[in-house]
């Protein structure tokens, strides 16, 4: 009797994308430069990524985004949700638009990315408020469609305040919130 073995499925990536020097445990290191711990060299802001169509179920992405500019970004944003398996996502960390650690580093591009970014990422978001951002009008605008929720990196001041005092101080005081910290899901 022959026994039938069926092919495991190739595991799923996880990408640390940016990753810099700082590459986290269990995932795949990308960055544009050669550090200790980067696994793949990439430009990821205006390259073919090298990972396969939803080959990815996981990503990390910390003080990355901010090193791209507009039509990078929106490369990035289109490249991410072709390699990434529907329903996964990650964690994007960048500086707050509002603190200096968004312009005090001269190698981070304009614009700072803040909140309103994410609306963007979003097909239903864009049919509605920006069409003109969608990949079919413009030659590199958007293709993807992401859910994003969020939240801030705090100044170690305010973390033992109120969320009331928190959100205030988050509009009205420049150094409150220092980094912007979004979750992102491929619908």
């Amino acid at each position: 009797m022959n026994a039938v073995v069926e092919a495991k499925p190739e595991p799923l990536l996880k990408l640390n994308l940016g990753c810099g020097k700082v590459k986290m445990e269990g995932f795949v290191g990308v960055d544009i430069l050669q550090f200790e711990g980067v696994d793949v060299v990439c430009h990821l802001g205006g390259n073919p990524w090298p990972w396969a169509d939803e080959s990815v179920s996981e990503i990390h992405c910390s003080h990355f985004l901010e090193h791209l500019d507009a039509r990078e970004r929106v490369w990035f944003w289109n490249e991410l949700y072709r390699v990434l398996k529907p329903k996964c996502g990650g964690k994007v960390i960048t500086p707050y638009w509002a603190s200096a650690r968004a312009y005090g580093d001269p190698t981070h591009k304009w614009p700072p990315v803040a909140e309103w970014s994410y609306y963007y990422l979003n097909k239903d978001w864009r049919k509605l408020n920006a069409p003109h951002c969608d990949s079919e009008f413009v030659a590199w605008g958007f293709n993807c469609d992401f859910d994003a929720i969020g939240g801030y990196g705090m100044h170690q001041a305010i973390l033992t305040r109120t969320p009331e005092y928190q959100n205030y101080a988050i509009q009205w005081y420049k150094e409150a919130a220092q980094d912007l910290h979004m979750n992102i899901t491929k619908k």
